[in-house]
């Protein structure tokens, strides 16, 4: 019965934590600007321990809120999903009116400005701030470090633009068994997380299976064999 009342973040991340806290869990490539940063499962799950801090004790958000997140796909889109998930709100993937807060990219701001509180993402390789923000909105590299990296859950229920903490966990393991993912898989993905069924299917069933992530922006395809030998691909998505 515990998986009914567990946060979206903990159904996921608990089975990985667990088995394999150091391994990777998510890197990710720029093929535009040369990063690549790697996070295992513990500083994943730090860093979304962060943003959920951020989430209830700066913006004050309490389960169910509504958090617009207009973010790429992206180590820290990743990091600020599962921090939603775990503060027990509601993400859509759209500036939408009833969001209380929304966490967008600084060349998305004018699409959030009816919300109520915002915080900006430079996705600076080096978590550098953005510059130059208009007033009233919050730098969120610069805020999420003063908060903690262990988080409480007080509840949750509605996860990902209206459907259910448990609907989308069925959905997450169900894309996961589709796409033939396992635990022992490394899943090269080059695909935007800007749907429903794009996160389900690019994010969530890679950890649904406890498989890890390779995420590619800005994908060059002249890179993908070599990188496909060095990160030890099982599994490739495009």
């Amino acid at each position: 019965m515990r998986e009914l009342n567990q946060t979206l973040t903990d159904a996921l991340l608990e089975p990985i934590l667990a088995r394999d806290p150091a391994g990777p869990r998510i890197t990710y490539y720029d093929d535009a600007t040369g990063a690549r940063i790697e996070l295992s499962a513990l500083t994943l799950a730090n860093w979304a321990a962060k943003t959920a801090n951020l989430i209830r004790d700066e913006f004050g958000l309490t389960p169910g809120a509504r958090v617009a997140v207009l973010l790429p796909a992206h180590w820290q889109t990743a990091a600020v999903l599962l921090g939603c998930w775990w503060a027990g709100a509601e993400v859509v993937l759209r500036p939408d009116d009833d969001a209380e807060l929304a966490l967008a990219t600084a060349q998305r701001l004018d699409e959030v400005d009816h919300i109520a509180e915002v915080a900006a993402l430079s996705l600076d390789a080096m978590g550098g701030p953005v510059r130059d923000l208009p007033l009233g909105v919050t730098d969120f590299a610069t805020s999420v470090r003063a908060h903690g990296d262990q988080f409480h859950p007080r509840g949750a229920g509605v996860a990902l633009a209206g459907t259910s903490v448990a609907d989308v966990l069925a959905e997450s393991r169900k894309s996961a068994v589709r796409q033939g993912f396992s635990e022992q898989d490394r899943v090269l993905s080059e695909t935007p997380w800007g749907t429903s069924d794009e996160v389900i299917d690019g994010l969530l069933a890679v950890y649904a299976a406890g498989a890890s992530l390779v995420q590619v922006d800005n994908a060059d395809p002249a890179k993908r064999e070599h990188r496909v030998s060095t990160e030890h691909v099982t599994r490739t998505r495009s």
